[in-house]
């Protein structure tokens, strides 16, 4: 029978074999589900699992990501290099997604790491870490207001590209129109007069 230190190392080696065949997605829309991102894949990998990561932290409705798990790591290479290679759109959001492979500490029940050993305190004003820690504690302030000005302009931008992308379609569907009317009104014999085309067939 295994002792605890034996289990707790089995544990953890089964974790690092799921980070290595897990893939990080983000720039998802907020609308995708696990059954979107399963249709989206299917032409490189099988999807066995599915997490969301949303940042409750910000007051936006910004895309979203998700640690996606794969039957492999193969299949997470060939996922990874496929989004790399090609704009991969995944639910209609304007910008194509964002790939990468998994990392340890993006899982919110990684194990702990075997032989790791943590030490919890309190510190107060006078200890000698304690100036160490205030100035932690401003940048992290600091780091959260540069987030929240980042958040702001990613959404700026993708309300930029949504309206090039929709000024596109609109152009596209208006050509398709155009050449719709010609054919079922046969206006297209008279552009193929016009520019001496031959339209039989021997």
């Amino acid at each position: 029978m295994a002792t605890s230190d034996e289990q707790a190392e089995m544990e953890y080696a089964d974790f690092e074999a799921r980070v290595k065949r897990t893939v990080y997605i983000d720039h998802l829309s907020p609308l995708v589900t696990s059954q979107v991102i399963k249709a989206a894949l299917s032409q490189c990998a099988n999807v066995a699992n599915v997490e969301f990561i949303v940042n409750y932290t910000i007051p936006y409705d910004i895309p979203s990501a998700a640690l996606v798990e794969l039957e492999d790591d193969s299949q997470a290479k060939a996922a990874v290099n496929l989004m790399h290679d090609f704009p991969f759109i995944i639910g209609g959001m304007p910008r194509p997604v964002r790939a990468m492979h998994a990392k340890p500490e993006m899982f919110r029940d990684r194990p702990s790491q075997p032989g790791l050993k943590m030490e919890i305190r309190w510190i107060k004003e006078g200890d000698p870490e304690y100036d160490g820690m205030d100035k932690l504690k401003r940048l992290a302030k600091r780091q959260d207001a540069e987030n929240m000005a980042l958040v702001k302009n990613q959404l700026e931008e993708e309300k930029e590209l949504a309206m090039q992308q929709q000024g596109l379609l609109d152009e596209s569907y208006r050509k398709y129109d155009m050449l719709e009317d010609i054919v079922r009104n046969g206006k297209i014999d008279n552009l193929a007069r016009h520019y001496d085309i031959n339209l039989t067939h021997d």
